[in-house]
C-alpha cells in the first residue's frame, strides 16, 4: 500500500511522522484561533494527531489485506465514517479525563465534537480512495506480471522443445548413414560414430546456455562438416569466411546449424559430383549477417527451402526476436541463398 512504498526507504521514514506533525500544527493553530488556551491546545492537538496516525496505520492494514469489490463497495464509504466517529470519540473521552475541571474547555470539545468526525471523516474517506486505487493498480502490475511470466515460460518451453527435435532430426539422418557404412566401410562408420559423438556431447553442453559466442557455434559447425564429410567424402567442399572481429558476438545457440544442414540436403542429395557450401558471417550495423549458399538444379524451379529446420528457425526467431523479417531465401542462377541476420548488440 502507500505506507507500504515509502518504509523501506530513508525517505519513507520521515514521511508518516511528517504527516502527524502537520495533523498536530494544522490542530493546534486552528484552536488557538478558535480562543482556546495554549497548553490545552497543545494537549488537544498531540492526542489528536495521534489518534489520526493510529487511524491512518488500521486504514493501512486493512485496505493492504482486503479491497472492496463492486459488492460490498459500500465499505468503502461506511468503514472510514466509523473510523474517524470511533477516532473523535475516543479522543473526546481521553481528554475528557484529563481535563475533568476544566469545563469551559470540555464545552469546547463537546461542542466541535461533530466538526472534527466531519473533517477526519473527509480525510480518511480521501485516504481509503487513495487506497484502493492504488491497490487496484497493483493488482493489475501483479497480474500484468504474472502474464508475462507465463508469456516468457512459454516462449522458453516453445525455444527447448524446438531445439530438442532439432537434434533427432539431424540424428537419424547421421545413424541411416552409419547404417549404411557399416557393411561398405566400418572404418568409415567408427569414424562417424566417434565424430557424432564428439558433436552431440559439445551440443548438450550447449543445452543450458540460450546465447554462446559465434566462435563457439563456428566449432560446432566446423564439427558437422567433419561428421558430414564422412558420409559424403571429397563430395562435399565447405567456403567458410569469418569477418575479422565478430566471434565474439553473441548469437542464440544452434542457430546456423539448421542453415548449413539445409544446403546439405538440397545440395548434395541426389547429386553424384562435388557440391561447394559457402559460409560467410560478417557484421553491418547492428546485425550479424549470415549468408549460406548451396547449388541447386538451375533448370528447376528454385527448392522451397522450407522444410523443418527452416521453419523451426523462423519459428525460434520469431519467439526469441519478436520478428519475422530476418530470414530470406532465394535462389538464381542454379544457387540457392539463405540470408540470416541476428541482431546483435554494440
Amino acid at each position: 500500500m502507500y505506507l507500504n512504498a515509502f518504509s523501506s526507504s530513508s525517505f519513507g521514514k520521515w514521511i508518516f511522522p511528517g504527516i502527524g506533525f502537520i495533523w498536530f500544527l494544522g490542530t493546534y493553530f486552528l484552536l488557538i484561533q478558535q480562543g482556546m488556551e495554549e497548553e490545552p491546545a497543545l494537549v488537544d492537538a498531540f492526542f489528536f494527531a495521534l489518534f489520526f496516525l493510529g487511524g491512518f496505520l488500521l486504514l493501512d492494514r486493512v485496505f493492504r489485506h482486503y479491497t472492496p469489490n463492486r459488492k460490498n463497495g459500500f465499505l468503502l464509504v461506511l468503514f472510514p465514517i466509523l473510523l474517524s466517529g470511533g477516532l473523535v470519540w475516543g479522543h473526546a473521552q481521553l481528554l475528557d479525563w484529563w481535563f475533568a475541571e476544566e469545563s469551559e474547555y470540555l464545552e469546547m470539545l463537546q461542542s466541535s465534537f461533530f466538526y472534527r468526525w466531519l473533517f477526519l471523516d473527509v480525510v480518511i474517506q480521501l485516504l481509503a480512495l487513495l487506497a484502493a486505487v492504488i491497490s487496484k493498480l497493483e493488482g493489475q502490475e501483479e497480474l500484468s506480471r504474472r502474464e508475462g511470466q507465463l508469456l516468457q515460460l512459454s516462449k522458453d518451453a516453445e525455444l527447448a522443445q524446438l531445439r530438442q527435435q532439432l537434434q533427432p532430426h539431424f540424428l537419424f539422418n547421421s545413424l541411416n548413414s552409419i547404417h549404411a557404412l557399416v557393411l561398405a566401410s566400418p572404418q568409415r562408420a567408427r569414424e562417424m560414430v566417434l565424430l557424432l559423438s564428439d558433436f552431440l556431447r559439445g551440443t548438450l553442453r550447449s543445452e543450458g546456455q540460450s546465447w554462446i559466442s559465434l566462435a563457439d557455434e563456428i566449432k560446432y559447425l566446423e564439427m558437422y562438416f567433419d561428421i558430414e564429410r564422412v558420409r559424403f567424402g571429397h563430395r562435399l567442399v565447405v567456403g567458410l569466411e569469418v569477418e575479422e572481429g565478430v566471434e565474439g558476438l553473441k548469437i542464440p545457440a544452434l542457430l546456423v546449424q539448421p542453415l548449413v544442414e539445409n544446403a546439405i540436403k538440397y545440395g548434395l542429395y541426389g547429386t553424384l559430383g562435388e557440391v561447394k557450401i559457402s559460409l560467410r558471417f560478417q557484421k553491418e550495423g547492428n546485425y550479424l549477417q549470415v549468408v549460406v549458399e548451396n547449388p541447386f538444379d538451375g533448370q528447376d524451379s528454385a527448392p522451397e527451402g522450407t522444410g523443418f529446420g527452416l521453419s523451426s528457425l523462423e519459428r525460434r526467431l520469431f519467439l526469441i526476436f519478436g520478428r519475422t523479417d530476418l530470414l530470406e531465401k532465394s535462389g538464381a542462377k542454379g544457387i540457392f541463398r539463405v540470408h540470416l541476420k541476428i541482431p546483435v548488440a554494440g
